[in-house]
């Protein structure tokens, strides 16, 4: 698998890998055909997985990394902190741009810029803000390996791609099932789950030619989407996954998720 892939530029190995987390986010969607409604624990202790997932992903796959190809002339660590600086800063400022809206919560409680757009819209696009560091992480990883970067590997960045893979499942399902509640067909629930997640195609695509066009900003591309992926993780997964009262579920879905993410990157990378 990983000498098929290999025999593709580092643009395409991008496309194929952010496709494969796209098409699990619909698989994830799909649940939509089986289930009406979904286990509030069970979401919460989905929720909490794909937090642990992001957190190791954003470490091992993308901050040590960037702390180990160092700065130049500069400490090893600025563009590290700089980048993951910026990561967050720049989710915050998508935050308060995008019109979304949180599982749960009333149409009052929007986030964005103010819209009449409908709920289903603003529910799917809560979770296509959760999308974009993602793509953007799979993209950077393999430009990383087009670029020479000693500590990436083709391998590496498919464990990562795998990793966002899994943790997509349950976010496809967690956005289907709540607008199936909601009033919407299996059908349009499907497809609004399913196109939460086709904005990750675009950002690793994005990533992956911008980090090879500009290898002096490797390593701040690096921090940067992890940055921007542990924003989505401390701003909304953890928040919502604890806001049931599900704590002890969510905190060891993320726990698990975090071990998972590990040893995909640690044992293939």
């Amino acid at each position: 698998m990983l000498t098929w892939l290999q025999s593709y530029s580092h643009i395409l190995q991008a496309l194929f890998a952010t496709l494969f987390t796209w098409g699990v986010t619909a698989l994830g969607a799909s649940m939509v055909f089986f289930f009406k409604s979904i286990n509030r624990k069970v979401l919460d202790g989905m929720l909490g997985f794909a937090a642990g997932v992001m957190i190791a992903a954003s470490f091992w796959s993308l901050l040590a990394p960037a702390i180990e190809m160092g700065g130049g002339s500069l400490p090893s660590w600025v563009p590290a902190a700089a980048g993951f600086l910026l990561g967050g800063i720049f989710l915050r400022i998508v935050d308060k741009i995008l019109p979304h809206l949180h599982q749960g919560l009333p149409d009052s409680k929007a986030e964005g810029i103010k819209t009449s757009w409908q709920k289903s819209i603003l529910l799917v696009l809560a979770i296509t803000l959760h999308n974009i560091p993602e793509g953007l992480a799979v993209g950077v990883a393999f430009g990383a390996v087009a670029a020479g970067l000693p500590a990436a590997s083709i391998a590496g960045a498919a464990a990562l791609a795998v990793g966002i893979g899994i943790q997509n499942f349950p976010e496809g399902a967690a956005v289907s099932i709540p607008l199936r509640r909601e009033g919407l067909s299996r059908v349009k629930s499907f497809w609004y789950g399913q196109l939460s997640g086709i904005v990750e195609p675009a950002a690793g695509v994005f990533g992956a030619f911008a980090v090879i066009s500009m290898k002096a900003m490797l390593p701040y591309a690096l921090a940067f989407a992890a940055g921007a992926m542990i924003f989505v993780v401390i701003e909304e997964l953890i928040p919502e996954s604890q806001s049931d009262g599900n704590t002890d579920i969510s905190t060891m879905g993320a726990m698990v998720g975090f071990t998972i993410m590990m040893i995909l990157d640690v044992a293939l990378g």
